[in-house]
């Protein structure tokens, strides 16, 4: 079946260029919406257990976007087999990857969080050379694969050096692999689902399990709601669940992929200057040139040229690494 993405993709060709205005609001949108979530994550876990915080952030956001989406015309209401493939990807992108990444974040500056989940477009390129897919690697990601997971190794080494507990780089580290299997799994599962209409599943769903996990685990007894940590949580759902999406699925549809990919290196910069500007987060060394490792990694391996015929089918969201 043909996906929305293509359908997009094809009206794209014939329909003319998008005003350059909406073009750079929407890639603002993405950059800053998603580079700064890290950030308002950060500020939340202070007033929010990681399940609750992330739980209220996606049912809202889930439901939210599907009842829009409803009042817009559009059908919301998959099968059931897709129901079921798009549980599967909730649980491995928002549970697993998105939980991690707040639970972590209790102890991990969010830059730093930022910078180790930004390996994302790596995991899945190495993936992907494994069966079934056997894609080949072009040699400049091999280069960026070898060079990200080098640049991680030097974010790390401090805290290996000093015998510090590593609990929060390796959950990040779990976060992003686990991002990377979900994202590949949704190629082929869900790509006949509209993309923004999977999100919204996906969200509900990760957001219900979330809220489920939470009361199993008594976290809303420990929730301690300041004002400060509110507004952190709105923003989440308003800029970082609704706006960021939105816009860079409307990128999608207008501009060229390998162009809108170029968040991926962008939001962990972002991420680092306002952890450093608003939190005072220290810019050791290491972060510096781990950060610095890394970006030019995912730059190699997302620039690269992957053979004909071993690209696989593209969905909107597929390797989106909004925290």
């Amino acid at each position: 079946m043909t996906t929305s993405v293509a359908r997009a993709r094809r009206a794209a060709a014939v329909r003319p260029p998008a005003p350059r205005a909406l073009v750079v609001l929407a890639f603002a949108s993405v950059y800053l919406a998603w580079g700064s979530t890290y950030l308002a994550i950060r500020i939340a876990v202070a007033s929010f257990p990681p399940p609750v915080l992330a739980g209220v952030r996606f049912t809202i956001a889930g439901a939210g976007l599907l009842v829009a989406l409803r009042l817009g015309g559009w059908a919301v209401v998959p099968g059931a087999r897709d129901l079921g493939a798009l549980a599967i990807v909730g649980t491995l992108l928002l549970v697993c990857g998105n939980g991690l990444v707040v639970w972590a974040e209790q102890s991990v500056p969010s830059g730093l969080a930022a910078l180790i989940v930004a390996t994302v477009p790596l995991w899945m390129a190495g993936l992907a050379a494994l069966p079934p897919a056997r894609e080949r690697l072009p040699a400049r990601a091999v280069v960026g694969l070898a060079l990200g997971f080098a640049g991680v190794a030097v974010l790390v080494a401090p805290g290996l050096a000093a015998a510090a507990p590593l609990r929060g780089e390796a959950a990040l580290l779990v976060a992003a692999l686990s991002w990377s299997c979900g994202s590949l799994y949704a190629r082929r599962a869900t790509a006949a689902i509209d993309p923004l209409v999977a999100t919204g599943w996906e969200m509900l769903i990760g957001g219900g399990l979330f809220l489920v996990i939470a009361a199993g685990a008594g976290s809303a007894a420990a929730t301690r709601p300041t004002a400060i940590g509110a507004a952190a949580l709105l923003y989440l759902v308003v800029f970082g669940s609704w706006i960021g999406f939105t816009a860079y699925v409307w990128l999608l549809a207008h501009i060229p992929a390998a162009k809108v990919a170029t968040y991926a290196y962008v939001n962990p910069v972002i991420a680092l200057a306002l952890g450093w500007w608003v939190l005072d987060e220290r810019m050791s060394l290491a972060v510096a040139l781990g950060s610095a490792i890394i970006v030019v990694a995912v730059v190699l391996v997302t620039t690269a040229r992957v053979p004909p015929r071993a690209a696989a089918p593209a969905r909107a969201g597929a390797a989106v690494t909004e925290a």
